[in-house]
């Protein structure tokens, strides 16, 4: 199938669809285009722009899966091999980095205050993107 936008001689536009380009060219030579608008058939092609696909778009969607995929796996990851501490994450942290707690991988919640307060105190955390982190039972939601 092919689309063309057509013009009538009053100046009507319209789109329409044919089989092959011969059927375009079949139709008109035999009189059989008709403006919807006006009834008039004097019909012709109107200027149009191309319907042009770069792939591009298909290559970004494709990306795009792939990083979700990806991260996925990265939250998989964590939601298996690290301790929910929710919002006593910063406290958490702190406990092990002075020795007071045993060193584990741990994840949660931190206010900006206190993220804030453990970088200034050298104590490592770092925060995960949302796409990474693991869905915990503050950040799901009701049906």
């Amino acid at each position: 199938m092919i689309r063309y936008d057509l013009k009538c001689a009053n100046g009507d536009e319209f789109e329409a669809w044919f089989g092959s380009i011969g059927d375009y060219d079949a139709q008109a030579a035999r009189g059989q285009l008709l403006c919807p608008h006006c009834g008039s058939t004097h019909v012709e092609k109107a200027p149009m722009a191309p319907a042009v696909r770069t792939g591009k778009a298909k290559e970004a969607q494709k990306e795009w899966a792939v990083a979700m995929a990806m991260a996925a796996k990265v939250r998989e990851h964590i939601k298996d091999n690290f301790d929910y501490v929710g919002d006593k994450f910063a406290d958490e942290a702190r406990k092990m980095h002075s020795g007071e707690a045993e060193e584990r991988a741990i994840y949660g919640e931190a206010t900006p205050e206190e993220a804030r307060a453990l970088a200034e105190d050298g104590v490592p955390a770092s925060p995960l993107p949302p796409e990474l982190a693991p869905n915990t039972p503050s950040k799901k939601t009701l049906n």
